[in-house]
């Protein structure tokens, strides 16, 4: 019998209206155009504002785009998975949320928590369940409104992250295209160089948690960088390895879009050539678990089927890894 594959058959994403320049950036911390651009790659970004608007508002939209399109029916959805590390709360999960929105009535769901890694980990995780024959239409949602837990007078980490996300449909392939393998590390020791302090059970919410600033994600810039220069380009060249692919068998690098930088080190690593290495930074910035699917959305009329693409994420925690798929359309 023939291995079932889990195939991505459609796309979606959504971005929130407001644009946050480099020029606005200027006026809120010291920092200037030339300098973020010259080191990250990054433009503007988008900000969703409006009191009450979580992370959900960006998964609901791009839920529902990616149903249109597709012409799929809400309640035909078995699954959802959310990769985010800014739910709406603590609990419910935001993937249920979501699918009270789009009226998936029949599916359950649960959100991942694993940083710029988290899309690559729940769209492996979700394939599982096609794999093995349990569900025929899994939805995986990648998305943050990392605006919630950034400080706006650290020039250290606002410069380089906004909201935004997609959504994709992964079903059972017609054929030999789909996910073909995938590697996912991680390293708890690396949590004390890019976190969030408070909010969880070690340090509730206090008055003292919230004027210390402890509720705002830290990093260690140079230290996050080193590894993610290292973990992201190394596991991309491994699944290539593996998978016995050559440079000139890639098509395209779906890279986190963290630091352009970061992703250029990837890309030399595995080999390949600019024009196949998807890149957006400079319009969305780091949206976290948003940007794999944002670029799968920006590119899709540019990708045709049997194409090889190799995603690679790097992400706090520390969490990484790569998968190797085939694209399963032609849009």
């Amino acid at each position: 019998m023939a291995k079932i594959r889990a195939a991505i058959t459609g796309v979606h994403g959504y971005v929130p209206d407001y644009v946050l320049t480099n020029q606005e950036l200027e006026t809120m911390v010291d920092t200037n155009d030339e300098w973020i651009t010259s080191r990250t790659g990054i433009k503007e970004r988008r900000i969703l504002k409006g009191e009450g608007k979580g992370t959900s508002v960006i998964g609901t939209e791009a839920a529902k785009g990616l149903l249109e399109k597709t012409n799929t029916n809400p309640e035909d959805i078995d699954l959802i998975i959310f990769a985010t590390i800014t739910p709406d709360m603590v609990f419910p999960a935001t993937a249920n949320l979501v699918a009270a929105e789009i009226g998936a009535v029949n599916a359950f769901g649960f959100d991942m928590g694993a940083a710029c890694s988290g899309f690559i980990y729940a769209l492996t995780t979700g394939a599982q369940f096609i794999e093995a024959g349990t569900y025929k239409k899994v939805l995986v949602l990648g998305a943050d409104k990392m605006s919630s837990i950034i400080d706006y007078e650290d020039r250290t980490t606002c410069i380089i992250f906004g909201d935004g996300g997609g959504a994709v449909l992964l079903e059972p392939s017609e054929d030999e295209n789909g996910i073909i393998d995938a590697i996912h590390k991680s390293d708890g020791k690396g949590a004390e160089f890019l976190k969030m302090k408070a909010g969880g059970s070690a340090y509730p919410a206090t008055v003292e948690t919230v004027m210390a600033k402890e509720h705002y994600a830290r990093q260690d810039g140079a230290t996050v960088f080193k590894f993610a220069v290292t973990n992201m380009a190394d596991y991309a060249a491994k699944i290539m390895e593996r998978n016995n692919l050559s440079a000139d068998d890639v098509d395209w690098l779906v890279a986190h879009q963290a630091n352009k930088r970061i992703i250029d080190a990837t890309a030399n690593r595995m080999g390949v050539t600019d024009d196949k290495v998807m890149m957006n930074i400079e319009k969305y910035g780091n949206t976290t678990s948003g940007t794999i699917p944002l670029l799968l959305w920006d590119y899709e009329k540019k990708l045709k089927k049997g194409d090889n693409l190799v995603l690679a994420a790097f992400g706090g925690g520390f969490t990484w890894g790569s998968i190797y798929l085939k694209w399963a359309y032609n849009s």
